[in-house]
């Protein structure tokens, strides 16, 4: 399949970039999509939540008075739940969030993805993508031209210039290709990706 590339000013170009049918044109896997995506969420939550029970607090390991005879209810450590600077019942303890996927899962649900993003021309790919210095202006009016105020860019191989450019704009994210994930590429109206890197991406999900 054929996809036209789009100028900077927002037009279709005459230009168009030869993309796999396997890749950019599968049908859409809703239950798989939402499968890894949390999949994805999960395994970014650090888990180091964790508090102390009786057992971990330090101190208390005598009886603080006797059994009997005190007038005071009876008490065995002064590391109780119920006493001031305890432990803590059913305390938290750290987790592993992570979930398994399966390599070919993933690559499956990002071709469904990507190819839903042709779908819905939500893909806009340009001839090129590149900044002269870290610029936020003048990235941010490159975006305006294309009429895309909420995008997720990429390149092919990692751009200093353009990261710097992008991480004061709101609603503006940045990734090379190498490191795209399926939360990005749904979370966004449009992304904008160069020739080289849609090619690369290509690769990837062969």
């Amino acid at each position: 399949m054929e996809l036209n590339l789009t100028t900077a000013s927002g037009d279709a170009s005459n230009e168009t970039v030869e993309l796999s049918e396997d890749t950019f044109n599968k049908d859409f896997n809703e239950a798989l999509i939402h499968q890894v995506v949390n999949a994805y969420l999960a395994g970014g939550r650090s888990g180091t939540k964790g508090q102390k029970n009786r057992a971990a607090v330090s101190g208390g390991g005598a009886k603080p008075w006797r059994q009997k005879g005190t007038g005071r209810a009876r008490s065995g450590t002064i590391r109780s739940p119920i006493w001031r600077s305890g432990g803590t019942t059913f305390a938290a303890k750290n987790r592993d969030f992570s979930q398994k996927v399966n390599r070919k899962m993933y690559r499956s649900a990002m071709i469904s993805i990507v190819s839903e993003l042709v779908r819905q021309e939500r893909l806009v790919v340009l001839p090129e993508l590149s900044m002269e210095g870290p610029k936020t202006k003048e990235l941010a009016e490159k975006l305006s031209a294309l009429g895309c105020d909420n995008a997720l860019l990429v390149t092919q191989d990692f751009d200093q210039n353009i990261y710097l450019s992008s991480r004061n704009l709101v609603d503006i994210e940045y990734s090379d290709a190498q490191h795209i994930n399926p939360v990005s590429l749904i979370r966004y109206k449009k992304v904008i990706m160069t020739a080289d890197a849609i090619k690369k991406v290509g690769e990837m999900l062969k």
